[in-house]
């Protein structure tokens, strides 16, 4: 049974691999394994709900994918969540194309009737990109060092976006910014 649903926003392979070298370093270390386990990808949370209807999101985010160009990101900062789940995560520097990109992305999803929660609200969302999950709170400290280890910033662009069902992950569709063109199972159609 679905946990839920989440629009998320995927990385060039460059990035990406910046960002899984964080999670295998976190998994030698036996200190988080939650994200490679839940079969995630890197990525920015842009809205997640537990009710969405996909087929009627699909056209919505293929449209607005279509219209938008990659965008910029640099993950300049670490942090974490002040929630149960002990997260850890990168922090892109602020934008404000970032921020428009998904404060359009919510108004779209929103003019389709779906209820755009506290936590995506434009005034309130904050943009990151989880590198571990449910860290023990005797290993955070070290997991902070572990990732001050890192070279930041890294950089490199947003190039897609796409639809998951959660948890595990299973990705329902997405679509390469500027292009419109869709993906399903890694093939191009």
């Amino acid at each position: 049974m679905s946990q839920g649903y989440a629009i998320e926003l995927y990385f060039d392979p460059a990035l990406e691999n910046q960002v899984l070298k964080a999670w295998n370093v976190l998994a030698r270390r036996q200190i988080s394994t939650q994200l490679i386990e839940i079969e995630s990808r890197p990525h920015i949370t842009l809205f997640s709900s537990p009710f969405i209807e996909p087929a009627k999101l699909e056209n919505v985010i293929k449209a607005f994918a279509s219209k938008q160009e990659p965008l910029a990101l640099s993950f300049s900062s670490i942090g974490s969540l002040p929630h149960d789940n002990n997260v850890l995560f990168l922090s892109p520097t602020p934008s404000v194309s970032l921020l428009q990109f998904q404060s359009q992305l919510c108004e779209a999803v929103k003019r389709e009737g779906v209820e755009i929660g506290e936590e995506y609200r434009t005034d309130s969302w904050v943009p990151y990109c989880a590198v571990a999950q449910e860290v023990p709170k005797t290993r955070m400290a070290e997991a902070f060092c572990v990732l001050r280890d890192l070279k930041l910033p890294v950089a490199g662009y947003a190039m897609d976006i796409g639809l998951v069902e959660f948890s595990p992950v299973r990705e329902l569709f997405s679509f390469v910014l500027g292009f419109g063109c869709i993906f399903f199972s890694g093939v191009a159609l």
